[in-house]
Formats: structure tokens, sequence, C-alpha cells
């Protein structure tokens, strides 16, 4: 349960209730933490547009590249409803929920060069301190070139505010995936 309860449609003002509804039109609910930002008027009209420019603007990497390595980070971080939500939009795509229990358990041994140098790079610049070496990337430029250093540096560093901010507030799976592949290892373990 969430440290700070969702605001709910009725009292999340017209545009607020706009948004509720894209949200439930694209992935089935309003997601836990646009309710909560719903709280703070500026935090949630900012993200909201915030993310929509992403989702516009990341384009340079294979989306497969960009989003094993924002999956890592959130396992890394243990954010268990930036997880689930993640395995959610993998599954909605087909990948094997096999692959991504692997990657949540750091296990690579089914990812190209490149995705495997992408989640490296995901646990590099998740530890404490981060630890992106010059050879990482280095390696990473050859693979990706400048722009896309540049945009998976900024995917993993957006997924460390994401799953920071959601772990914060305890807001946990919202049960978008049966949890086949969405356990974080210390839940998988418990």
């Amino acid at each position: 349960m969430s440290h700070i309860p969702p605001v709910p449609a009725a009292a999340a003002g017209l545009l607020g209730r706009q948004v509720y509804r894209e949200s439930r039109r694209q992935y089935g609910e309003v997601l836990d933490p646009l309710a909560v930002w719903r709280h703070h008027r500026g935090v949630f009209w900012t993200w909201c547009l915030f993310e929509q420019a992403n989702r516009r603007a990341l384009r340079v990497l294979p989306a497969r590249v960009r989003d094993l390595a924002v999956y890592r980070t959130a396992v890394a971080i243990g954010c268990s409803w930036c997880v689930d939500f993640g395995a959610s939009l993998w599954e909605t795509h087909g990948l094997d929920p096999a692959v991504l229990a692997a990657v949540a358990r750091g296990r690579y041994d089914e990812l190209s060069a490149d995705e495997r140098a992408a989640v490296e790079m995901a646990d590099a610049m998740t530890a404490q301190p981060p630890e992106a070496s010059d050879e990482r990337v280095a390696d990473l430029r050859e693979r990706f070139g400048d722009d896309g250093v540049v945009e998976l540096t900024y995917v993993i560093a957006l997924e460390n505010m994401r799953s920071r901010f959601n772990a914060a507030l305890g807001l946990s799976a919202q049960g978008f995936t049966s949890g086949a592949a969405c356990q974080i290892p210390s839940e998988a373990a418990g």
C-alpha cells in the first residue's frame, strides 16, 4: 500500500480525470504513480508532459536494448511497481518472461552483446557510487554512437528517478503481469 493514497478520479479535477481516462485507455487502469502525483498539481503536469516528451524523443537505440536497461535498473533499485509495469510492456511485445527473470537475477547469457552492454551500464550507473568507467563508455560509443550513449545514460538515469520515487512512496506492483517474470529477486526469494 502506498504511503500516500492515490487521488481518486472524483477528486482529480476535470483535466486530471481526462488524464486518468487516457491512462485507463492505454493501460487498462489508472497508473498508481499518476494518481499519487495528482496530489501536487505542478509535479503532476510536469511529469505527465515529461513522460509524453520522452516517449517521442527516445528513438536512437533499439527499443529492446533501451527497455532491457530500464527494466534492469528498476530491478536493481527494487521498485516492484516499475518492474511489474515494465514486465507487462514486455509481455505485450511477446518477450519470453524467462529472459526477464534471468535479467532480474543478473544473468545475461541469453542477451545479445549490445543488450548485455546496456544492462551492464544500468548496473554500473545504479551502483552506489556509480561505476561508469571510461572503458565502459568507450565500448558503448563503439556500439551505439554518441547519441546512443546519451540516450542510454538518460533512460537509465530517468528510471533511477522513477524507481526511487515509487519505492520511497511505497508504490508496489499494481498487478499488470501474472508475476512470472516481474518479481524482484528479494521478493522471489521470500
